[in-house]
């Protein structure tokens, strides 16, 4: 199996109390409705809290709980992408699950691995890029190389055998394991996990943990970086690159059933700019990717029309249109932070007018 699994590590029983205890499903209802408690289905559900709750505990314990089907719908933005998720109730469960086993893995992933971990995200791996390159490049003084990668239909791909082969070498609770498998098997397909629930983001770092520890042990890359499905390896030397991109691809073939996608994986030298999480690096600064500019574009319109025709209070086309600014203003971007500004603010002065 991997190398991440050959090495010896802790495993953890009795677990399975600790995530259907009324304590922890408290606490998971209260993350699952975060954001969302206006939501007609959070509102159904908190009518009759304790009986809800009362009932989900029941149905843990005594091992009576199905999964409800996933709801499925179409995302396209700009890409078209099938979203399936779970119902409310069911997604209480997943964040009651998740309490318990993510400290336990958590704590075998590599530091650059920034997606969906807390105290992780966007803004880390684009430190830790910039850091990088500047260390390799000499403080920008010199040329040097980035393996650019993202595995090809990597939610779809996931071998979910090899993925219970690699939960079990943390967890040794059949209960937990049983529960694992009820939500991994809800997903119709016979290989692949969901787009859209807390798990699917959660098991997708598992999986690639042993591309990461690959990475970090066995080619001792010191300069690497992971957000979900999306890396980057950077050296001084492109046959150094060519050589590991090769590793890489027989690595996830062999052990983990996926590819490089072949058209989205390349070489290229820093100098003439690197993309990665949404942005461009040169030598001294990195700006925001054309795509995203576009995609922001086309959100503000449908924002702008959803507003002027009353379907969006000012509190949310504001709250919305902020959280575009904060990540825009990572990027040396002043002058489509400007034009942006100015047409929100042209949009609000009409309004009054």
């Amino acid at each position: 199996m991997a190398y991440f699994m050959a090495r010896k590590m802790k495993r953890y029983g009795n677990l399975y109390c600790e995530i259907i205890s009324l304590k922890n499903l408290i606490l998971a209802w209260k993350k699952a409705r975060k954001g969302k408690t206006k939501k007609d289905y959070v509102i159904n559900f908190e009518e009759n809290l304790p009986y809800n709750l009362k009932l989900l505990h029941d149905e843990l314990k005594n091992q009576t709980y199905i999964p409800r089907p996933l709801k499925k719908f179409i995302l396209r933005d700009p890409k078209t992408r099938e979203i399936s998720k779970s119902i409310f109730r069911d997604r209480i469960i997943h964040h009651a699950l998740c309490n318990i086993i993510e400290p336990i893995f958590d704590k075998r992933f590599i530091y650059d691995s920034c997606a969906n971990r807390k105290g992780k995200g966007t803004l880390l791996a684009l430190e830790r890029f910039e850091k990088f390159q500047r260390k390799v490049t000499d403080n920008l003084s010199k040329e040097a190389y980035c393996l650019k990668a993202d595995i090809r239909h990597y939610f779809k791909e996931i071998d979910r055998t090899v993925l219970l082969e690699i939960i079990n070498k943390m967890i040794k609770c059949k209960e937990t394991i049983s529960l694992i498998k009820l939500i991994l098997n809800n997903f119709e397909k016979s290989k692949g996990m969901p787009l859209g629930n807390l798990t699917s983001q959660f098991f997708a770092n598992v999986y690639l943990n042993e591309l990461d520890q690959f990475v970090k042990h066995k080619l001792n890359s010191r300069y690497y970086i992971r957000y979900v499905d999306d890396f980057v390896l950077l050296h001084k030397s492109k046959q150094q690159l060519i050589l590991w991109k090769e590793n890489i691809n027989l690595f996830l073939r062999e052990k983990l059933k996926l590819e490089i996608h072949p058209d989205k994986s390349k070489i290229l030298s820093l100098s003439n700019g690197a993309d990665f999480v949404g942005f461009k690096f040169f030598y001294g600064f990195k700006s925001i990717r054309k795509r995203n500019v576009r995609s922001f574009k086309r959100k503000l319109k449908v924002l702008e029309t959803a507003y002027s025709l009353g379907n969006l209070s000012i509190e949310k086309f504001l709250e919305i249109t902020d959280g575009w600014f904060s990540y825009i203003n990572i990027g040396d971007s002043y002058n489509l932070r400007v034009k942006l500004f100015k047409e929100i603010k042209n949009l609000l002065i009409g309004e009054k007018l």
